[in-house]
């Protein structure tokens, strides 16, 4: 991260303040069924305020990524088996475009925005997800496996229905959970259906600050934050 690790904050409120344009940050999720952190991505603020975080993932960008403990991409291994053998996390990169990132205060999703080569864009991304955590370096979530796909001309569909399940019945979710998983998917159709924010507002014509660099992953990504709000 820019001025050696140090995440550049301004306080409108005490512990409640807001990220800067500019700032660089950490999103961070914890492993299902487990309190480690298993993905952090350094990102780039775009915007930070009481009704939106958004933040910009840039191409290039170092990551931490999960793999299973002999090093195997997590995809590659069978979905019957995925979810329990040992695993490991691994440093990467995010190659390809870049994405933005856009969550709402206690939404239990956030939206993703991809773009092809040239800057054509392909997608919104449904992330269904825990409510983000905020500390003082970034924000961390758990990711709930299930997705939603919305293409440029407002048509949706499910995505990754079978990991969802399958998480479900290796354990890493009990029925209790998963219903309120299912709900929250119900309610971003509900939001992608009548078009609303952020769908409607236009994100897909942002660019980035070609001023900003590509954030750096600190040495300790992984430490316990202080919780400060959410």
């Amino acid at each position: 991260m820019a001025d050696g690790g140090a995440v550049r904050r301004v306080e409108t409120g005490g512990a409640a303040g807001f990220w800067e344009p500019g700032s660089e940050i950490l999103w961070r999720y914890r492993e299902n069924g487990g309190a480690r952190f298993h993905i952090a991505r350094p990102v780039t603020v775009v915007r930070d305020d009481a009704e939106l975080l958004a933040v910009w993932l840039a191409p290039g960008t170092q990551c931490v990524r999960p793999v299973l403990a002999d090093g195997t991409p997590v995809h590659l291994e069978p979905l019957e088996s995925r979810y329990t053998k040992p695993r490991a996390v691994q440093r990467d990169r995010w190659f390809g475009t870049g994405v933005l990132k856009l969550a709402r205060p206690g939404e239990p999703w956030s939206v993703w925005l991809f773009w092809e080569p040239g800057w054509r864009f392909k997608n919104w991304y449904v992330n269904l997800e825990e409510p983000l955590a905020r500390w003082e370096g970034g924000v961390d979530s758990v990711d709930h496996f299930l997705d939603i796909s919305v293409h440029p001309d407002r048509t949706w569909h499910w995505r990754d229905e079978d990991e969802f399940a399958q998480a479900l019945r290796d354990g890493l979710m009990d029925d209790q959970q998963a219903e309120k998983v299912r709900a929250a998917g119900r309610a971003a159709v509900e939001v992608i259906r009548a078009w609303g924010p952020p769908f409607s507002e236009g994100w897909q014509h942002w660019r980035p600050d070609p001023s900003w660099t590509v954030p750096s992953l600190p040495e300790d990504w992984d430490r316990t934050p202080a919780q400060v709000s959410s």
